[in-house]
């Protein structure tokens, strides 16, 4: 990932709360012909020994888990909150557009998870993450469903090799940090997310 010195994050708290408050990541591996193959889903973020290990399952039928069998390494991307840039934020008018954004980007190696025990302890991870309230009907489903739900399926521990966050809030303008900032506060979810990391960055006042 392209990283300008500016706008990068060596902080690995921010990295973990950034993929576990946008956990919907994109998993990226290369197929038989080394061709990227991609398959987007949740991944649950566990912390073991100070490492950052990502849990997240895909569908049987999906040739994700063949590939990464065969090549264990990959990418997990992570897209925080984004946004347009107008360049009417700045004082002088010879600016141009440009598109705010935070991320975190993971090199993995994946391991495969296949007996029903681990898979269902890598569900009840999910489902707390998600939806805690679920995991009691869950546990009260019949054997005989839950089984053929876990058979469907292929665990995935992808343990991280090496992560970069990038927080791209136009760091390097202060001219333009009050009024991106004003803009951004009265804007969509993600403006407003961003707002709100700008102000813990110490970017367009107190």
């Amino acid at each position: 990932m392209y990283q300008p010195p500016q706008f990068r994050s060596n902080d690995a708290t921010l990295a973990a709360e950034l993929m576990r408050r946008h956990p919907f990541a994109t998993l990226v591996s290369t197929d038989d012909q080394g061709f990227p193959f991609v398959t987007h889903l949740p991944l649950h973020l566990e912390e073991r020994d100070g490492r950052f290990v990502l849990l997240g399952h895909c569908a049987k039928p999906n040739p994700h888990w063949r590939h990464l069998q065969a090549w264990p390494q990959g990418l997990a991307l992570f897209m925080g909150p984004h946004a347009y840039q107008s360049p009417t934020i700045y004082p002088d008018l010879q600016r141009v557009p440009s598109w705010n954004y935070l991320t975190v980007q993971c090199k993995v190696r994946a391991h495969l998870v296949d007996s029903a025990e681990a898979k269902e302890a890598l569900l009840k991870q999910l489902i707390a993450d998600h939806e805690p309230a679920y995991l009691r009907q869950w546990q009260e489903l019949p054997q005989d469903y839950t089984g053929k739900m876990l058979a469907g399926i292929v665990g995935l521990e992808l343990e991280v090799l090496e992560w970069a966050c990038k927080l791209k809030v136009n760091q390097h303008r202060p001219e333009s940090h009050a009024r991106m900032r004003e803009t951004y506060a009265a804007g969509n979810e993600d403006e407003r997310e961003l707002a709100q990391w700008m102000q813990r960055l110490g970017l367009g006042g107190a």
